[in-house]
């Protein structure tokens, strides 16, 4: 079974992009400059940054819904990102190399299943999770801090 990551789209933050400091902050974004790689990971090119790069730091939705689980956390988006589309059974640099928190998802956006995983099994425990029928989704979230990284559907 193919898999496919999904990274979010830079339409959402472009809005944000080149502002002030101080712009920022009164929308509740901050800004840093990545001072070590691998440490700041972008939800929109789903790649660490690169030191000296900003990036923007801000409270995301991540699971919009109205179902128990609805869910938002801090996460970094590069500063002028643009979105990456991944190819079937890719895994992108931002996950590759960080122990994970993996939560299944149906269709109403109940949790049905969570896994803790580095990136020894990675692809095994995401097949095992999407090969069961009743899954819908998969949200893959660092398991230190529990933000969230990316989306995984069946491709």
């Amino acid at each position: 079974m193919a898999f496919r990551f999904h990274s979010l789209d830079e339409q959402q933050f472009s809005h944000l992009y080149g502002l002030s400091d101080e712009i920022l902050r009164e929308k509740g974004v901050i800004a840093y400059i990545a001072d070590s790689k691998p440490g700041y990971p972008c939800r929109v090119t789903l790649e660490d940054v690169e030191q000296g790069e900003r990036l923007l730091l801000l409270n995301y939705k991540h699971l919009p819904t109205n179902s128990p689980y609805r869910s938002a956390h801090a996460i970094f988006v590069k500063d002028g990102a643009s979105s990456k589309t991944c190819k079937p059974d890719q895994i992108p640099e931002v996950v590759s190399c960080r122990l994970l928190s993996i939560r299944a998802f149906d269709g109403k956006d109940m949790m049905l299943d969570a896994i803790v995983s580095d990136e020894k099994d990675l692809s095994v425990k995401i097949i095992e999770l999407l090969s069961k029928q009743e899954v819908s989704y998969l949200h893959v979230h660092t398991a230190k801090r529990g933000c969230f990284l990316a989306s995984v559907t069946r491709d």
